[in-house]
């Protein structure tokens, strides 16, 4: 397989109500060996105090720094990631959460591995409770055979123990390889082709609360021909451990989400009618770059 050069990509980061977190998040972003060529957080909600972290930090950030923000009124990621989609420049675009700490080499991985005709899937390194204190007191990031980290049992899903610690290792001639199989969506590590997203027009805003917009929306990709490829053992990413923002099992068949997933897939959809060109006039500039505006979020 054969590197497809991309010219410019954006990194979107998604933030609820955590600063300290995404202070983390963004200080990796700028130690990456290869920048993004701008930095998009989508912001579902959070109070003034994100935004002020975010002016500061831009006085100092490597790369345009932009905040799209929209108004707490419950959990609509799926929304506010069509709003970053559409504030992005980048003919690519890696997405990942504001809870997760970047190997420097993530955007670097990603931009190898990716092709025309294809999405890549990535996964996390769940740290543990000491492990995320010991991150959010200004512990520096660790990777590797001897991070403190949860993994889980293939035997046990209901349970996390400290094998499979293969996977904490960055092995690009591994990856390669294992980028031939698919993997499973999950939204906190995963990138595109912008024209892709365009394609499928964006992420189902229907789907308002918890869980769920990823797997819909991969179901869509893949409906419109293109092939998830997993990354595994390449951009590797902690992920601060925190209590789920939901009491629901995000599986259950009869949430409202998964009822509108499930549509998806009997019909072999590919374009939502609910999605990110409703977006798209709101952005025909680019949202301000923090680091020489007065820092008015968009």
């Amino acid at each position: 397989m054969s590197q497809t050069p991309v010219a410019s990509v954006t990194l979107m980061v998604s933030t609820y109500n955590w600063k300290e977190a995404l202070a983390l998040a963004l200080h990796s972003v700028a130690g990456q060996t290869r920048l993004p060529d701008e930095v998009v957080v989508v912001d579902d909600g959070s109070r003034e105090d994100t935004a002020e972290l975010l002016r500061a930090i831009a006085k100092t950030f490597p790369v345009p720094l932009r905040h799209v923000w929209q108004p707490d009124d419950g959990f609509r990621k799926a929304r506010i990631l069509n709003r970053g989609i559409a504030a992005a420049r980048g003919e690519y675009v890696i997405q990942f959460d504001g809870d997760m700490l970047l190997h420097p080499r993530f955007v670097e991985d990603h931009l190898r591995l990716a092709q025309p005709g294809r999405f890549l899937q990535g996964t996390r390194i769940r740290t543990t409770d000491a492990e995320t204190a010991r991150l959010l007191g200004g512990g520096e990031p660790r990777f590797g055979l001897f991070v403190d980290a949860y993994f889980r049992d293939d035997r046990d899903r209901s349970t996390y123990h400290f094998g499979r610690r293969h996977h904490t290792l960055r092995l690009p001639w591994l990856a390669r390889i294992k980028s031939r199989s698919t993997g499973h969506p999950m939204g906190c590590n995963v990138s595109f082709w912008r024209e892709d997203l365009v394609r499928v027009n964006g992420y189902d805003e229907r789907m308002h609360g918890y869980g769920s917009e990823d797997l819909e929306i991969d179901i869509r990709l893949r409906n419109a021909g293109l092939r998830r490829s997993q990354i595994k053992f390449a951009a590797l990413a902690l992920h601060l451990e925190h209590r789920s923002v939901s009491n629901q099992d995000p599986s259950d068949p009869e949430l409202p989400n998964n009822k509108l997933m499930h549509v998806t897939v009997e019909q072999r959809l590919v374009r939502t009618e609910f999605g990110l060109d409703k977006h798209l006039a709101d952005f025909a500039q680019s949202p301000a770059d923090l680091r020489t505006s007065a820092g008015q979020h968009a």
